[in-house]
């Protein structure tokens, strides 16, 4: 009987499914989606809560930093080291505009520029069977006096839709739903998911801070969250390594 029991246990095994690949998602991006210095804290940046979500099969490595756009993220030679390390099979996650549309930055760049270094990261990416997914620039709370919010990135964002329709990329449009996330909230407890501090309620911000572009704990894990919610409908297969 054992015998039998240990041959129906080897035939089992046969047919078991190979352990899944480990991959790797890398965040390239600007300060909304950056880890941040503790002295700079509750600031947080989404791809910090978003490290969380994946089981162990997969590593998130935030590259993300403060004030960049595309342009000077690869000026700075941050993207190079990533298309080398880069694994078939692996995730890119590429969210800016912020600082690209800001012309009085020296990070700006034109919308031309805007578009052509987003195909870059995204033929760069799929060189090395890699997986792009573009993200639009994440909305600020931005409501007029009626209590409406009003987008702020309404050109780079479209550039961004556009680019993922014409190169077929994965879209996760966080300038859309976010607004739709604090048109929900409202204009006052919107102010909960973003670093708005009074006087003296944080010892890294005596003075007070409203941060109407970078969030805190919460809010960082909000979008995040709907980061999340648009991987199980875009990406099975990545959905399949979300944490149980």
């Amino acid at each position: 009987m054992n015998r039998i029991l240990f041959i129906g246990l080897m035939i089992l095994a046969a047919f078991a499914l190979p352990p899944k690949k480990k991959i790797t998602i890398w965040l390239i991006g600007d300060s909304t989606m950056a880890k941040k210095d503790p002295r700079t804290y509750p600031e947080n940046g989404w791809g910090m809560p978003f490290v969380y979500f994946f089981d162990s099969t997969v590593t998130v490595d935030n590259r993300a930093q403060n004030g960049r756009s595309t342009r000077t993220f690869m000026e700075e030679g941050r993207w190079t080291p990533i298309v080398e390390a880069l694994q078939e099979g692996d995730y890119v996650f590429v969210q800016f505009g912020h600082n690209d549309e800001v012309k009085t930055k020296k990070s700006y760049t034109t919308e031309e520029q805007f578009k052509a270094n987003l195909v870059k990261y995204i033929t760069d990416t799929r060189s090395k069977k890699a997986n792009p997914v573009l993200l639009t620039p994440v909305a600020r709370r931005n409501f007029d006096s009626t209590g409406h919010i009003v987008g702020t990135h309404d050109v780079y964002a479209q550039i961004v839709r556009n680019v993922a329709k014409e190169q077929n990329v994965p879209l996760i449009d966080l300038d859309k739903e976010a607004q739709a996330l604090y048109q929900q909230w409202g204009v006052d407890k919107s102010k909960l998911l973003f670093n708005h501090l009074a006087p003296d309620e944080h010892p890294n911000y005596p003075k007070g801070k409203e941060d109407n572009t970078h969030f805190n704990e919460l809010g960082a894990r909000m979008i995040a969250q709907i980061v999340l919610k648009n991987i199980k409908s875009l990406q099975p297969e990545l959905a399949e390594r979300v944490r149980k």
